[in-house]
């Protein structure tokens, strides 16, 4: 055994071994929100399911038709700087033209513009938004190069901002294979290599990789492009300095394993223990559309994934997040139609935008869709009513808050149960007055108040009684 694939079989039996306690312990939710993306806390179900929530298109908020940029222009990752502003990295050109990086920027998210760099030249000028040329003419580090700002507090501030790009290395007979190189700049505009040789070789890496600062296990990860079987998958692999790197670990999602072309994976903002994921699927064997049998290079849409470890997504909802829609321009040209960006902002006080490519190798834009905030799933109760139960939770907050939205005639009632179901004495079902409307936190009451500072800390069960209603996410605040 080579020490590489040790130390997969290594990760493989801690998460196994991991998941094995956690099934039979009370899940310590402390504080933090939870997401209703998946089952992972629902012991039972009754009348109620969950929903899969996509993203209402909007406008479009770029169209990559300058001169430098064109039909092969996309892998776009998006951000919502510390003062609200935000920006939008991309590539601009493509592979059969000399590919750049470039930056947009907006006030809002919504309107873009292309700031005068003065960086690079192109067509005699340098008034452009340009800051980044790859050494090749294509498949250099400008195809798929993908920044981030560096949340690890230790960073030094002249590696404020990382990156990932593709490289170039050398097999023992002299042939080249793709890698992944690292970068670094204390501004996200210029950038040096941190070393000459690839960070990262065991991959396939020509899709957008992603990396970031990984919160909960203090360490960089590295999210990219691999092979399961002939199937496009995901990797992932770790840093402590974001120039030596684990052996890569494969993703595990169970169930039927489609094409990941990209995967756009990343802690979610509003509660990082949650990582989750926009990966574009890539159906290839779907070659022809429409009754004339158009030809296409496949098909592609835009789904959701999601986890709590990092390694193990789950796949509760099948079915595409981003569909192509109407626009015939969508359907084909499989390797960046429907593309999700890398980087879901929050754009009001309760939405919050994901943004993905279209009309790839035409003229390519970038079309915004919003999201209520924690919306992307919920556990939906139809007219009928309906109703579930959780698995033993153990919090470490005083007050329920709901993100929740009913219909004028539908409502949620929340009992608190001991870790055996059996009603707490003050926070029954009766005592609970049915809560209606649409709020992002509504709290929850009991005819005594929604004091539950003398539940923290032990093992209980939330059972939530609902009528044409969603449950988006909850947690127990301080």
């Amino acid at each position: 055994m080579t020490p590489a694939s040790a130390f997969v079989c290594l990760a493989l039996v801690f998460c196994v071994a991991a998941a094995a306690v956690a099934a039979d312990s009370p899940a310590d939710i402390g504080s933090r929100l939870q997401l209703m993306v998946s089952p992972a806390l629902i012991e039972s179900m009754k009348g109620v399911s969950l929903k899969l929530h996509p993203p209402v298109p909007r406008e479009v908020v770029f169209t990559l038709d300058a001169p430098y940029e064109g039909g092969e222009s996309g892998y776009v990752m998006m951000l919502k700087m510390p003062d609200g502003t935000f920006r939008m990295y991309y590539r601009a050109g493509g592979e059969t033209t000399q590919e750049f990086t470039a930056l947009a920027t907006s006030k809002d998210g919504i309107h873009f513009e292309r700031p005068a760099l003065g960086l690079l030249e192109f067509g005699g000028s340098k008034q452009n938004n340009l800051f980044y040329k790859a050494d090749r003419k294509s498949y250099g580090e400008s195809h798929n190069f993908t920044p981030f700002l560096d949340q690890n507090p230790a960073a030094k501030a002249d590696e404020r901002w990382k990156a990932v790009a593709l490289g170039w290395s050398y097999l023992p007979n002299g042939d080249k294979a793709r890698a992944l190189n690292a970068l670094v700049s204390p501004d996200g505009i210029n950038w040096k290599l941190v070393q000459q040789k690839p960070v990262i070789t065991e991959g396939s890496f020509d899709s957008q990789n992603v990396a970031f600062w990984d919160p909960n296990r203090k360490k960089y990860a590295c999210y990219f492009r691999a092979s399961r079987n002939g199937v496009r998958a995901v990797n992932v692999a770790w840093s402590d300095d974001f120039r030596k790197w684990t052996p890569p670990v494969m993703c595990e999602y169970p169930g039927e394993h489609e094409h990941f072309y990209t995967n756009a994976i990343e802690p979610y903002f509003r509660e990082p223990s949650l990582y989750v994921g926009f990966p574009m699927r890539f159906v290839p064997e779907r070659t022809s559309i429409g009754v004339d049998g158009r030809k296409t290079d496949g098909l592609s849409d835009g789904i959701f994934i999601s986890s709590r470890d990092g390694v193990n997504f789950d796949r509760t909802f099948m079915e595409a997040f981003i569909r192509p829609g109407l626009d015939p321009l969508n359907w084909g040209s499989a390797h960046g139609n429907n593309t999700p960006a890398w980087g879901i902002v929050q754009t009001g006080p309760g939405e919050m935008s994901i943004y993905w490519a279209e009309h790839y190798l035409t003229t390519p834009v970038v079309r915004r869709g919003t999201l209520r905030l924690d919306g992307f799933a919920s556990v939906n109760a139809p007219y009928g009513g309906g109703e579930f139960v959780t698995k033993p939770l153990i919090f470490g907050g005083k007050e329920l808050l709901l993100n929740v939205s009913t219909s004028a005639i539908g409502s949620v009632q929340v009992e608190v149960l001991s870790a055996d179901g059996q009603p707490v004495r003050g926070f029954e079902l009766a005592a609970c007055p049915p809560i209606w409307g649409d709020e992002i936190e509504r709290p929850v009451r009991w005819n005594d108040g929604g004091d539950l500072s003398s539940l923290a800390g032990k093992p209980v069960r939330l059972r939530f009684v609902m009528k044409d209603a969603d449950l988006y996410a909850f947690r127990v605040k301080p």
